[in-house]
C-alpha cells in the first residue's frame, strides 16, 4: 500500500496558526478581526485582499515553516505504518516548493529539514501544484491524507481520502472520504480501510 501525505493542515495545524498569527498581526496594523473562523485561508477568514494575504505570508511564511511543530503523534503513526510496509509518500503544495527558482529551493529545503528535525520518515516526496489528483494517479498513490476541501473532494473520486478535520472542510462527505481528528485516529482508519 502506497500512501500519499499533505503536510500543511495534516502535519501541522496551519488552521490555528492562521488564527492564531493572522489575528494578532491584522488587528494590531490593519485593525482587521476574524469575520469567518471557517475560511481556509487569510483571504476568507478575515476578509481581506489577495495582497494584503500576500504580504502576511511574505513576512510570516518562514516563521511558519520552521517553528510550526509537527502534530502530535504523526511520526509515531508513520513509523508504525513503514513498519507494516507501506510506503509513505509526502505530497506538498506548500508555497513556492514547486517552482525552480531561489524561493523555490530555500522552501525545499526548509521542508525537508523540518521533516528531519520532527522525525517524520518518507520514502519519496513530491513538490506538487495545488491539484494533486494527477500526482496521486502518476504515482499509484492509495490513499491520500489531505485536508483542502477541493483536493479531497477531487481525489476521492479515483482514490480514498483521509480528511484531516477542520473548519474549512466540514462539507467534505463522501463514500470514498473518511474524516479523522488526530494521528491515532488516521491509524485506526487505515486499519480499516486495508480491510
Amino acid at each position: 500500500m502506497r500512501i500519499g501525505i499533505d503536510i500543511d493542515g495534516v502535519l501541522t495545524d496551519m488552521e490555528q496558526w492562521q488564527l492564531d498569527y493572522g489575528s494578532k498581526v491584522l488587528f494590531k496594523q490593519y485593525n482587521k478581526q476574524i469575520v469567518n473562523g471557517n475560511g481556509y485561508d487569510l483571504e476568507e477568514i478575515f476578509n481581506i485582499e489577495e495582497k494584503l494575504d500576500d504580504d502576511f505570508w511574505k513576512e510570516f511564511l518562514y516563521e511558519y515553516a520552521t517553528k510550526e511543530p509537527a502534530r502530535k503523534f504523526a511520526n509515531e503513526v508513520i513509523d508504525k505504518l513503514k513498519q507494516e510496509g507501506i510506503e509513505i509518500y509526502i505530497i506538498t503544495a506548500r508555497f513556492s516548493t514547486d517552482k525552480n527558482d531561489e524561493d523555490g529551493k530555500k522552501m525545499r529545503n526548509i521542508v525537508i529539514n523540518w521533516l528531519k528535525e520532527y522525525n517524520i520518515f518518507y520514502d519519496k516526496i513530491i513538490f506538487s501544484g495545488e491539484d494533486k489528483l494527477d500526482i496521486c494517479l502518476k504515482n499509484n498513490i492509495d490513499l491520500m491524507i489531505e485536508d483542502k476541501a477541493n483536493n479531497i473532494n477531487t481525489i476521492s473520486e479515483k482514490i480514498p481520502v483521509i480528511c484531516f478535520d477542520a473548519r474549512y472542510n466540514q462539507e467534505c462527505k463522501g463514500n470514498n472520504i473518511y474524516r479523522c481528528y488526530s494521528w491515532y485516529d488516521i491509524y485506526a482508519k487505515i486499519k480499516d480501510i486495508k480491510k
